[in-house]
């Protein structure tokens, strides 16, 4: 299919999940920008988003970005209940975002131990911000703002989010 089109997926209608591939590190999909979601609430984002849902769970993510799975839209899951790969982070609650802005609310930053789904098998410290905003939309197009600090915060260095 081509970049940004959610294919058609006949095992979702039997109701079976459906797992994506994840793109690795050096496919070069990973560094092409993403287009902005002008359409919400449709069949097509959310056939995209219970992919992103079933590939995360499936892989035991913290986190997903639509590119990752080689759809090249503005669209990123991330947070929910205890994480195996991340046993001692703290919850973050389960959040799906369209179109975000992350925004620094100070330069401060700490580094740690952080994974990425397209970087399997390896960790490495990396900086993140204390202080956060991230917005955009939720699926529906409502505004979505939060405030984070430190080990809610989203993000790292993973391609695509």
């Amino acid at each position: 299919a081509p970049s940004g089109v959610v294919p058609k997926r006949s095992a979702r209608a039997r109701g079976r999940a459906l797992i994506r591939d994840i793109l690795r590190m050096g496919d070069p999909r990973l560094l092409q920008p993403s287009a902005r979601v002008e359409a919400f609430g449709t069949p097509a984002l959310e056939a995209l988003l219970q992919d992103l849902r079933d590939t995360m769970a499936a892989r035991d993510g913290a986190g997903l970005a639509a590119p990752q799975i080689g759809v090249a839209l503005q669209v990123v899951i991330f947070g929910g209940g205890p994480n195996a790969r991340y046993p001692d982070a703290g919850e973050v609650p389960y959040t799906e975002l369209v179109n975000p802005v992350l925004t620094p609310l100070s330069d401060a930053v700490e580094e740690d131990w952080e994974g990425c789904l397209s970087v399997p098998g390896f960790r490495g410290v990396v900086p993140r911000y204390l202080h956060l905003r991230y917005e955009g939309c939720d699926p529906r197009g409502q505004p979505l703002r939060r405030e984070v600090s430190t080990s809610t915060a989203p993000g790292g260095s993973c391609p695509g989010f």
